[in-house]
């Protein structure tokens, strides 16, 4: 199938329809059916399960269970670096960002404003600093992590389109990032600078959580709800999980300006594991 078709058939599906099918199956206490299901993604997207604290599919009780696994202690050691990478992936894009800017796909950008919910004050204070989005595939660990040490300031989920966000609807959709459901989690770092990770919805992703609030949706909520947690004092460790994706999607992740130097070898298109660095 082309881009072009593919991004098409996108436009014209019932995307939230599919995604609610989708979660309840994902969700069904189905017995052998459910195991069927799995061991047949295991094989279709060719997942190791020698990572895995469970490698025995049968043992999953739900999709959802054994698509949120948990990994085998010392399996992804972190990195000695100011930032780790926060999950298992593909390198979409990263860089600058330009005047408010973010680059998504040849000839396709959006603002940080946009990303941030209309939040215009919150994007100024990422003016002129770097991003990285970071692609979970189906095979993916999906558990997310923290690229740093960092003490939680509030969470807002937004409502939005349900589009995939593969690398080709990355380059057919645009501001793909910024129209799709998504949850803001701002942090503030030991330094007491701020930095945002952007946990971006998809076709059949069931659903976001985070450590700290559990399953952020369902429900779906017609308009924004954020949450403020700056009175809580809930810090997070550098690797300690924050959340997850129930089915894969994308993390966009942005940091005020300063000298930060990304990996060397991170290009776009370039598989990455949690844990190794992503900047200093």
């Amino acid at each position: 199938m082309s881009e072009r078709l593919f991004v098409l058939l996108q436009h014209m599906m019932p995307k939230l329809a599919l995604t609610r099918l989708a979660g309840r199956f994902a969700s069904w206490q189905g017995g052998g059916v459910t195991t069927a299901a799995i061991r047949r993604f295991i094989a279709r997207y060719n997942v190791n399960m020698d990572e895995a604290a469970n490698s025995d599919p049968a043992a999953y009780a739900t999709f959802n269970d054994f698509f949120t696994r948990a990994l085998k202690p010392g399996a992804r050691p972190l990195a000695e670096a100011r930032l780790v990478c926060p999950v298992d992936g593909a390198v979409s894009q990263l860089g600058p960002i330009d005047h408010g800017r973010i680059f998504q796909a040849k000839g396709r950008d959006y603002s940080a404003a946009a990303l941030l919910a209309g939040d215009a004050a919150l994007a100024a204070r990422f003016a002129d600093g770097h991003f990285a989005t970071i692609y979970l595939s189906p095979r993916d660990y999906h558990r997310i992590h923290m690229p740093c040490a960092g003490k939680l300031l509030e969470m807002t989920y937004v409502p939005g389109d349900l589009y995939s966000v593969n690398p080709a609807t990355a380059r057919g959709v645009d501001r793909l990032f910024a129209r799709n459901e998504r949850v803001v989690c701002l942090f503030e770092d030991e330094q007491g600078q701020p930095f945002a990770m952007v946990l971006v919805g998809a076709t059949i992703v069931g659903s976001m959580a985070t450590v700290w609030h559990g399953v952020v949706n369902p429900p779906r909520r017609p308009g924004l709800h954020k949450w403020n947690y700056r009175q809580q004092d809930i810090r997070l460790a550098k690797g300690e999980e924050m959340g997850r994706f129930q089915l894969g999607s994308t993390v966009v992740l942005l940091f005020p300006a300063g000298p930060l130097q990304f990996n060397a070898s991170w290009q776009p298109g370039k598989p990455v594991r949690l844990g190794e660095k992503m900047a200093d």
